[in-house]
């Protein structure tokens, strides 16, 4: 009888995977903070975030800088990350998907698109992510949904990956699920760190209060 077991274990074989890690907005709403430096328990969030890459087993990540650019290319420095600059990074996330889906040295399985204003997200959630990626039956987006509401990371395929670079598409925008359901695997979760970020200076004292944990923002720079 052969062996199901493929490439050191489970019923799928070993994906390669990258990711691009958004940190380039001006945190307009905040008032210019660069979230990405936010620090939670002392560990600043994109830290985090890298450190939950690492733990699911993504193979490649590309830091994607804009606002406060110095600041966190020193924050990222003792990671093996490639970084990379959006110049155009006040026109819009888009822009920063690109330039960071180039950056990346494919071919890959699959890539993740992740915000580094989420503060719980953790290997765990990511792994919970490949899974669905792996078992999806169609689609070439997979969007966490919790109650009704759009999450994130997403994983993108490698069909999504030329897509977006070759400017036919948006596939990360946030009515994605609504203008094109064909292109899309929901992954219905429980998981309420997908739909746990940090968009205002009220959710982290929101979050603050409801975990008890300890939140410090950093000194607040104009936008460039």
């Amino acid at each position: 009888m052969g062996c199901l077991l493929k490439q050191g274990g489970g019923l799928y074989p070993r994906l390669r995977i990258g990711a691009v890690l958004l940190a380039a907005g001006e945190g307009r709403r905040m008032g210019g903070v660069a979230k990405a430096l936010i620090r939670l328990q002392g560990v600043p969030l994109i830290s985090r975030q890298l450190v939950a890459l690492s733990g699911a087993g993504v193979d490649e990540v590309v830091v994607v800088t804009g606002h406060a650019r110095d600041a966190i290319e020193e924050q990222v420095q003792s990671f093996p990350v490639t970084l990379a600059h959006n110049e155009a990074h006040a026109d819009g996330q888009e822009g920063s998907v690109r330039v960071g889906l180039a950056a990346l040295n494919g071919p890959f399985d699959a890539v993740f698109i992740l915000l580094s204003d989420q503060p719980l997200v953790a290997a765990g959630d990511l792994t919970e992510l490949i899974g669905a990626f792996k078992k999806r039956p169609a689609g070439h987006v997979v969007v966490p949904v919790v109650n009704g509401q759009r999450g994130n990371p997403i994983m993108l395929d490698d069909v999504a990956h030329a897509q977006i670079l070759a400017g036919a598409a948006n596939l990360g925008c946030r009515h994605l699920i609504e203008r094109q359901p064909e292109l899309v695997h929901v992954h219905e979760t429980a998981n309420t760190r997908f739909i746990t970020d940090l968009d205002t200076l009220e959710d982290v004292q929101a979050l603050a209060r409801r975990t008890g944990w300890r939140f410090e923002l950093p000194t607040l720079e104009p936008a460039a």
